[in-house]
């Protein structure tokens, strides 16, 4: 019995000491609090040039705060800033429209830098033996990553092809896909709510739409799948303590 509870009281020590400083070492759940932030307040940041920057400055910030809270070695960080370079100017000097073909280039560069931090933050949180709370923040940061990564997307297929979504005149109050559409379009195609008003016409725009939606239904049945069995493995072994 005495060493039973020297166990528990040794556990409640690790388990205080781990958890000091919480907030400095949680990064994923601040990543994720800034991306949904950045989410939230983009349709307020149009109609005022003070909002509009203020919005450009946060995503800015978003972005090297991903880069910091990878941790990743020095060849990766290396990358990781040339990469989020691209990402930066699409979102300060091309954050509107799509107004060149330099424009178009510099998109596809960012995608890039998606595509990486995406890859790493999957192998960090599913490479872990137990889930926490840090691999369930991480697996909404890349649903938010997907989600930005496709209004990007179907911003360039819109420029690309100007006809590629159809905008129902009696639900929109423009004719022209922009970026809010974008984004709109995305995380409702993401989520299989479907985005009312908007209806994806050539046969590019509706494949990318199918993919988005399959991407979104598989990654939440994989992460469900997986935090359920590390949360057994977790359950199974405090047994085997016991």
């Amino acid at each position: 019995m005495f060493a039973k509870h020297t166990h528990t009281e040794v556990r409640l020590i690790r388990a205080a000491t781990k958890g000091h400083h919480a907030w400095y070492r949680n990064k994923f759940m601040w990543l994720f609090i800034f991306l949904l932030g950045v989410l939230l307040y983009y349709p307020y940041s149009l109609g005022s040039n003070f909002r509009y920057y203020s919005y450009r400055a946060l995503f800015c910030v978003v972005i090297l705060f991903t880069v910091y809270a990878l941790s990743m070695r020095r060849s990766l960080l290396v990358m990781a800033l040339v990469l989020a370079a691209p990402e930066i100017v699409q979102h300060t000097v091309y954050a509107a429209d799509f107004r060149s073909p330099i424009a178009v280039v510099n998109s596809f560069l960012a995608l890039a830098f998606d595509v990486f931090i995406v890859v790493v933050i999957f192998r960090r949180i599913f490479g872990k033996p137990q889930a926490d709370s840090e691999s369930i923040f991480g697996a909404l940061c890349i649903y938010l990553f997907v989600g930005f990564s496709f209004s990007s997307i179907f911003q360039l297929d819109a420029y690309l092809q100007p006809r590629a979504f159809y905008l129902d005149p009696t639900l929109n109050n423009h004719s022209a896909f922009n970026r809010l559409d974008a984004v709109y379009y995305s995380f409702a195609s993401m989520t299989s709510l479907g985005a009312a008003g908007i209806t994806p016409v050539t046969g590019e725009a509706r494949l990318l739409t199918i993919t988005e939606a399959l991407l979104g239904v598989l990654f939440l049945a994989v992460l469900v799948s997986r935090l359920l069995s590390a949360y057994g493995v977790e359950a199974a072994s405090e047994k085997v303590e016991e």
